[in-house]
């Protein structure tokens, strides 16, 4: 097996757990806040399995990022359209957002916008910590 595929799967198994987590808080906030909220067991597992694959994806994918034979561009190509499908997906099963071509748009450029902005973010941080440690090897 390829030392790739193994390290997303690895990653992905130690992070998946995660997901349910954060679900389970954000539905205990929701009850909270919204007194007719309510789960039937088919929502709670379906929102249970997404959310495990989502932070599976999320934590696996990063392995994109490593493969150093491949370019940014690539990379980053991979890593984007897996987090992309992953979500628009779970989010579609979940009716978290509705299968509307006009949400569907919405959702891309948001999902888009703020893909860039943490990889922009990210980016700088890297350069700048680069920077600091060549600096240093100086």
């Amino acid at each position: 097996m390829n030392k790739y595929v193994k390290e997303f799967l690895h990653r992905g198994l130690m992070f998946g757990g995660f997901g349910p987590i954060v679900a389970a808080i954000i539905y205990l906030a929701v009850s909270y806040t919204d007194a007719e909220f309510f789960l039937t067991a088919k929502d709670y597992f379906t929102a249970t399995v997404s959310v495990y694959i989502l932070a599976f994806v999320h934590a696996g994918a990063s392995v994109f990022n490593q493969v150093e034979h491949w370019s940014l561009p690539k990379s980053m190509l991979c890593h984007f359209s897996m987090l992309y499908v992953a979500y628009s997906i779970c989010y579609i099963i979940n009716s978290w957002i509705p299968f509307e071509p006009k949400v569907l748009l919405i959702f891309t450029a948001v999902f888009v916008g703020i893909y860039f902005a943490v990889w922009g973010i990210v980016y700088v941080a890297v350069r700048g910590t680069s920077k600091k440690l060549n600096e240093k090897l100086r």
